[in-house]
């Protein structure tokens, strides 16, 4: 066997790990407002975000996969010597599969880019010094490391305030349900859509207008909006009110009715009795009624946070096509650095990301989530705060909207940090006290040792391979 075909096998191998990873502790994320609310089992779960992982990866991912190829290291440094970069992109694989192996048995939802991004730097800078490293790009994507948790936690907790204000504080939470879902749903799908076709489907070769992208999001907006409101007609409202209680207080009305028929029959100690007693049967009626009012409105919250499954599942499927758009880069695009090193001997300036190499990236993710993506969901979905329907809801449009944006542009943004920072947004819209601080602090923590960790984990690896092939 020639030593090319055993490092194409070992890029490829260690190029699936790295995938199984990201499936591991980044869909997870994505996946964890679902599951932790109850939208969706983890079996659903897995089955959407493979096929919606896929197409986000196939259609949008080469976008991201050329800034994490050449966009960190500036690769002329090492036409001298390409296989150094050969190796380091290797190191990079593996030391950030490790990294994030270590994260998803802790149940840390820790950064797949950060930890990339910080394995490609570590062995870049040791290497090559600091002129190696594009500090400018570097300084784009740290900067939408802190603006893109931010945006996710303001779009969050708007679209969760709103939902509070038209639909859970409203008179009739059910009817207010019916008539903000769809226009919901439609939201949905034109930020969706419109995400999708600007700047065309890189993958396919399609382009579009700014109009003709405005025309195409818009009418697929109305078509969802129309369906869903055919589909919403014909929920039927549920009678919430308990027929056991009602019972009760119509009994209460009819003794307080003859308890003062009798009150105005009766004379002196006789008559004081009779008062006393429709004081009480007042006062317990009065009690009933409350009872049976909070009742309803628990029983009208529950069929909003059923009708709103539907919803979530929708949205759930939205952030797990915009991680396949970002995330895949993160496992893609050091192979395709790798192997156009072994093919042409150096890397060249602008290369073609393989349609195949999108599906290997994809199909590794969804393996990652099948096996392992239990740990970091539990995170996420159950102990930052608790989550419903509206609430996973809110958090993962705001999240997903996030991603996308940063992936038309081509920066590798943090899906952790953009779903960590919608939930976020959700807890501080029902007060600080529904916030896990602790839980809160221990994740930022994980945040801040990723870079360095994976850094040095690359460097010892990139050594180790030096020491190995003799170069």
């Amino acid at each position: 066997m020639s030593i090319d075909l055993i490092l194409i096998f070992l890029v490829l191998l260690a190029g699936f790990y790295m995938a199984w990873n990201i499936g591991a502790n980044d869909v997870a994320n994505a996946m964890g407002t679902a599951v932790g609310s109850g939208a969706l089992t983890l079996m659903k779960a897995v089955i959407i975000a493979g096929i919606l992982e896929f197409c986000g990866a196939f259609f949008l991912g080469s976008n991201v996969s050329e800034t994490i190829q050449r966009g960190l290291v500036n690769p002329e440094i090492f036409q001298q010597d390409p296989q150094v970069l050969f190796y380091g992109m290797l190191s990079a694989l593996i030391s950030t599969a490790i990294w994030l192996q270590v994260a998803s048995f802790f149940g840390w939802p820790v950064s797949t880019t950060h930890a990339i991004v910080g394995a490609i730097l570590g062995f870049g800078t040791v290497v090559g010094g600091f002129g190696a490293v594009q500090w400018g790009e570097v300084g784009q994507i740290v900067s939408a490391w802190v603006i893109s948790p931010a945006l996710s936690g303001i779009f969050a907790f708007v679209i969760f305030s709103v939902i509070q204000k038209r639909i859970l504080y409203t008179m009739n939470p059910i009817l207010a349900t019916k008539r903000l879902i769809p226009v919901l749903i439609g939201i949905v799908f034109f930020t969706f859509s419109l995400s999708a076709f600007f700047q065309g489907l890189g993958s396919m070769q399609l382009n579009f207008s700014i109009p003709m992208t405005l025309l195409l999001s818009l009418c697929i907006a109305i078509l969802a909006m129309l369906i869903s409101y055919i589909f919403i007609r014909r929920v039927k409202t549920p009678n919430t009110h308990s027929p056991f209680q009602s019972h009760h207080v119509i009994s209460f009305n009819k003794a307080i009715k003859h308890l003062r028929r009798i009150k105005l029959s009766s004379k002196d100690e006789r008559r004081d009795e009779v008062s006393r007693i429709l004081k009480e049967v007042e006062s317990l009626s009065e009690d009933v009624c409350e009872e049976t009012k909070f009742h309803t409105r628990s029983s009208e919250y529950g069929v909003v946070e059923k009708m709103f499954i539907s919803l979530q599942i929708i949205s759930a499927a939205y952030v797990a096509f915009a991680h396949g758009a970002n995330d895949v880069a993160n496992a893609i695009g050091p192979i395709a650095a790798c192997l156009e090193i072994i093919r042409k001997g150096a890397l060249s300036t602008k290369t073609e990301i393989p349609l195949w190499l999108l599906g290997f990236g994809g199909v590794g993710i969804v393996v990652g989530l099948a096996t392992w993506g239990w740990r970091v969901i539990e995170t996420i979905g159950k102990k930052i705060t608790e989550l419903t329907p509206t609430r996973g809801f809110s958090a993962e449009f705001g999240a997903a909207t996030t991603i996308l944006v940063a992936s038309k542009l081509g920066l590798p943004v943090s899906t952790t940090h953009c779903i960590v920072g919608a939930v976020l947004g959700v807890g501080l819209a029902r007060g600080l006290g529904a916030l896990n601080l602790r839980v809160l602090r221990d994740i930022v923590l994980s945040w801040i040792i990723t870079i360095p960790s994976s850094a040095l984990i690359c460097i010892f690896f990139f050594y180790i391979l030096k020491w190995i092939f003799l170069i």
